[in-house]
């Protein structure tokens, strides 16, 4: 409806867009950057932001910057993960049948990662994401998957991704020799209030409509009641957006923000 009104030929705070079309921070730019080379290098990774700050947007578009002829990913998000699933599930991905016993199946998909590097020429990298909710045992098994070859090697680049309370607990004593073995650590932060500004307009450039359709002191109001949290800025905006165009409102300032937080908006979940 909104989008009609403003003349826009898209959603502008949508979930499902294109990576090519998102918003990339200074931060975003340096996490891919990171990211690109855990995978080149067969490295292992962790990623964590807090909630609704970007984490699977920066998976997508790290997943779809790499050419899909160079590399196979391989992708789980389950917090009941268990070792012997973990293996399960990453052999379904390759096509194989896994075998019922944990560690005739790590050696399964060892072989066919053997076979996907040295025959097809291919790296694997493996994403595992909500991986704050993992089980110490699943953890601890990562370290036995990456330990190949007298650890002269990684089998694959692995990547952990989840909330802030991940790295929290990597730094418990009882993971030391998991945390010893991990290559690279990136971290999300919220934005600030250019950085708000800037996502909000890179959105609405994208949708066809006016960027300038927020003003200042909405900007301000926005990135004040979202603390920076790509989600909240999303419901926010939208439903302004919403709420002006039942308004006949083609300039959205900070008293439809506040109406919007105000009537609209759960309290305390943003």
């Amino acid at each position: 409806m909104y989008e009609t009104f403003f003349g826009m030929e898209h959603t502008p705070f949508t979930r499902n867009l294109q990576p090519d079309k998102l918003y990339e921070s200074s931060h975003v730019v340096d996490a891919l950057g990171r990211l690109a080379y855990v995978a080149d290098r067969q490295l292992f990774a962790v990623v964590t932001a807090d909630a609704g700050c970007g984490k699977s947007t920066l998976i997508r578009s790290f997943v779809s910057s790499l050419p899909k002829e160079e590399y196979i990913f391989l992708y789980l998000s389950d917090s009941k993960l268990t070792p012997r699933w973990f293996y399960k599930g990453l052999l379904d991905q390759l096509g194989i049948e896994s075998r019922f016993y944990r560690g005739d199946a790590k050696r399964q998909l060892q072989k066919e990662v053997e076979i996907l590097r040295g025959v097809q020429k291919k790296k694997v990298v493996c994403i595992l994401d909500e991986a704050h909710l993992l089980e110490k045992e699943t953890i601890e098994e990562f370290r036995f998957l990456l330990n190949y070859r007298f650890d002269s090697v990684s089998p694959m680049a692995l990547v952990l991704v989840g909330q802030t309370e991940l790295w929290d607990k990597l730094k418990l004593k009882r993971y030391a020799a998991v945390r010893q073995r991990i290559d690279m650590n990136c971290v999300l932060p919220h934005l600030d209030r250019s950085e708000t500004e800037s996502y909000i307009r890179s959105h609405l450039i994208y949708a066809g409509g006016k960027e300038d359709i927020f003003t200042d002191r909405a900007l301000d109001e926005i990135h004040k009641e979202s603390s920076g949290i790509k989600r909240s800025i999303n419901r926010i905006a939208e439903k302004s957006l919403m709420y002006a165009a039942q308004q006949s409102k083609r300039l959205i300032d900070e008293h439809a923000v506040w109406y919007v937080i105000d009537h609209e908006m759960l309290k305390g979940g943003n």
